[in-house]
């Protein structure tokens, strides 16, 4: 056979081979999966135009890897592709010794430049253990071996209580529930009746001495009452008598005698713990206690949202001005006369007063503590003091309130209007005009807080008055003793009772 014939018959097997191959290639078509990575970068097909294409666009960009039946992967010589294969691994193994050498180098001149950074070698255990002491800044063992303490895993124990939870389960006890009933008059048709009211408040325990516990509370909350109860945090339920009250102080003590108290509820009750509300800081959280709505005993969050707040307190017939705490925590019917506690639950205000408004919200106020323990502790000594033995000062006044001061640059107190001739404080050198602002240290600033505290003494018990006197629109100070005696007009009416 000749040289022609031979390449003619290699050259037509070739051409038999690649006819084969596109056959195989279109049956395998079908059998491709649905989605390919390579699926999305070129269409397959038996064009070998196009794969000559594909093939010469992957060769040259070096990106992509040709069909492995490409026709041009088929034309190349197997030793062509062992000699690659061979300066291949030449090349990756002259590199990799390149590489060792080089970091081998630069970290000998690192060392070299950098003694104390090079690594320390250990030839024996005993070594180890002697630079590992060293590092380690421990002393060498001496005859004992040497143990590094541990740290042993210990429990948790959680609890879901919080720090309001807590000062309300220690100051509870000391918190109580008032209802009241009073006689409301009322005529109908000519006809003058009675009618019963309940209202509601609370109060806390400031005192327990001789058989009494002394209560304090709102002057509100109990005026004008006719029977007081008052509710423990044992559930039990006991009679009230008012020991002493200050209307424009808007302040109450009551007393429960405790002889009819069992050993249960002596036990379970306590005396509140108080503060100086004076300081108290603005945005301190405040908590307050009492009977809202007559439900029974709740607690509101808030803060002290103001301090010596000047307000106008009515109860309809009359006003007066009272310097308060302010806060946002929520009063409502029922917590006048309970605590305002602070973080610690020691109390620093007895709530009082809410701003009743559709525009405002969150504004409530309570009497500092600070301002009305004179007031409560003079409350708390009074003696329960029949009619006919109660002081009479003699005198006849009008209240200097705070506006009229500031209009006319008086001091507040009690203006002493007309003063009976020869009684106690005719006889102590008190004169019209004088303006009245205490009684053994005790503020007065309305006619009616006077007469409360004059009559809280017995006949013939001595006082002491505090008064401001002018002098060319000039008021000093002055004081002065009265001995209270009794009241003539009372004695009159009583002699034509008989």
């Amino acid at each position: 056979m000749s040289e022609f014939d031979q390449e003619n018959l290699e050259l037509g097997q070739t051409n038999i081979n690649a006819e084969n191959n596109s056959k195989i290639q279109q049956d395998n078509v079908g059998k491709m999966p649905g989605y390919s990575f390579w699926a999305e970068q070129i269409s397959v097909g038996n064009n070998n135009a196009q794969e000559s294409e594909f093939a010469k666009a992957t060769d040259s960009n070096h990106s992509m890897i040709p069909w492995e039946n490409d026709s041009n992967a088929r034309s190349k010589s197997p030793k062509k592709s062992g000699k690659k294969f061979v300066k291949f691994v030449l090349k990756a193994l002259s590199f990799g010794i390149l590489a060792s050498i080089s970091f081998m180098g630069s970290q000998e001149i690192y060392y070299h430049i950098n003694p104390s950074a090079e690594p320390i070698r250990v030839e024996s255990e005993e070594q180890g253990k002697d630079v590992l002491n060293e590092i380690l800044n421990i002393d060498p063992p001496s005859g004992k071996e040497q143990k590094i303490a541990t740290t042993t895993v210990g429990t948790i124990k959680s609890t879901s209580k919080t720090v309001i939870s807590d000062v309300v389960e220690n100051t509870m006890p000391s918190i109580v529930s008032i209802s009241s009933v009073s006689s409301e008059p009322y005529t109908w048709y000519g006809q003058e009746y009675n009618d019963d009211m309940e209202s509601s408040g609370s109060g806390f325990i400031i005192g327990n001495k001789e058989n009494e516990l002394l209560i304090a509370t709102n002057n509100h909350v109990v005026e004008g009452a006719s029977q007081i109860t008052v509710t423990f945090i044992d559930g039990t339920e006991a009679e009230a008598v008012i020991k002493g009250t200050d209307s424009i102080a808007d302040l109450a003590v009551i007393s429960v005698d405790t002889t009819g108290l069992s050993k249960d509820t002596l036990g379970a009750v306590k005396v509140a713990t108080l503060n100086d509300s004076n300081e108290v800081k603005v945005g301190e959280m405040a908590i307050a206690i009492g009977n809202a709505l007559g439900y029974g005993q709740s607690v509101t969050v808030g803060y002290i949202s103001a301090k010596d707040r000047t307000v106008e307190v009515s109860n309809g017939i009359t006003s007066n001005t009272m310097v308060l705490l302010q806060t946002d925590a929520a009063i409502n019917p029922g917590n006048s006369g309970g605590a305002l506690l602070n973080i610690n639950g020691e109390v620093i205000g007895i709530n009082s007063v809410k701003y009743a408004s559709s525009e405002v919200e969150g504004m409530g106020y309570a009497i500092p503590i600070s301002r009305a323990l004179p007031i409560i502790n003079e409350l708390m000594n009074r003696v329960i003091i029949a009619e006919e033995d109660q002081g009479y000062l003699g005198i006849a006044g009008s209240d200097v309130t705070a506006d009229v001061a500031a209009s006319y640059q008086m001091p507040m107190g009690v203006c002493v209007a007309e003063i009976s001739v020869g009684a106690a404080a005719d006889k102590a050198g008190i004169l019209k005009g004088d303006i009245i602002t205490a009684i053994n240290g005790v503020e007065i600033t309305s006619i009616v807080q006077l007469r409360e505290k004059v009559t809280s003494f017995k006949i013939g018990t001595e006082v002491e008055i505090t008064f401001m006197r002018s002098n060319a629109g000039v008021y000093t100070e002055k004081s002065a003793k009265v001995v209270l005696e009794a009241n003539p007009d009372l004695n009159n009416i009583q002699e034509e009772q008989k």
